[in-house]
């Protein structure tokens, strides 16, 4: 899953996108490099981000989504979003995944608009909001407590009639660096939800801050940490580098395929 964002704050200056033309260009390379879908947001979830009104998110990931819908009709477009709203406007759009950080609680008719289109969703653990979260991360076992939420939200999106629904355990989400490398020790432990699992560590400060570098320098670090997912039970990668990550997966399978021989 190639990482599209058209806010002027996520905290990868990389994967910002200023205008239409430049989310065009990002989506062509990352499709040209082997991504299997998009996913576009206009809310940067970064720790401590600002909050963005309604109207402005709108504005930044509707046009992009059916502009990529109408030029890449192969490729399907997540749009990552905790509103219904947006939900809506871009399904309408083009778009065919809603990946929500909130799982559908901050809006409480987001399973019956996802429903409603019949589309696929991810849904993520996390605790409060980008402005809070890093006050929120005590826990008698993180491990248990992310897929209990996880298992409890799949099954309240079933009952809501989403049947495509992946989990995604919300690495740096209300968690330290030590409870992140714990999850992604135990990630098949996720696997318990009976849904795809998607690992979003792609530059992240579990990568750069243990490296001691920044989110540009933890290209390589992603990598190391991408392979290991894939060992532990990720079925789904959200990368800001696309090629690198494909061709992660592709030794990944590579080796898996050697195993059953």
């Amino acid at each position: 899953m190639g990482i599209i964002n058209t806010t002027p704050d996520s905290f990868f200056g990389g994967s910002r996108q200023s205008g239409l033309e430049d989310a065009l260009r990002a989506a062509e390379k990352m499709i040209g490099e082997g991504a299997d879908f998009l996913d576009i947001g206009g809310y940067s979830s970064r720790p401590g981000a600002e909050e963005v009104s309604e109207e402005e998110e709108l504005l930044r990931v509707v046009r992009v989504t059916e502009a990529i819908h109408k030029n890449f009709p192969g490729t399907p477009v997540s749009v990552d979003t905790f509103r219904s709203t947006v939900a809506k406007a871009c399904l309408d759009a083009g778009a065919v995944i809603i990946n929500d950080i909130t799982a559908g609680t901050h809006a409480e008719n987001m399973f019956e608009t996802v429903a409603s289109f019949n589309a696929a969703m991810i849904l993520m653990h996390m605790r409060g909001t980008p402005a809070t979260m890093g006050s929120l991360t005590v826990y008698s076992d993180v491990i248990t407590e992310v897929a209990l939420y996880l298992k409890e939200r799949v099954d309240a999106a079933q009952r809501a009639g989403i049947n495509d629904l992946m989990v995604d355990p919300g690495f740096g989400f209300a968690k330290t660096i030590d409870q992140n490398f714990e999850m992604l020790q135990h990630l098949y432990h996720f696997q318990i939800c009976g849904r795809p699992v998607l690992a979003g560590l792609s530059r992240k400060s579990m990568v750069w801050k243990t490296l001691e570098t920044n989110p540009e320098g933890a290209l390589n670090g992603t990598t190391a940490l991408h392979m290991a997912a894939l060992l532990k039970g990720a079925s789904i990668l959200r990368v800001h580098d696309v090629k690198p990550a494909s061709e992660c997966v592709n030794l990944f399978v590579k080796m898996e395929n050697r195993s059953l021989i």
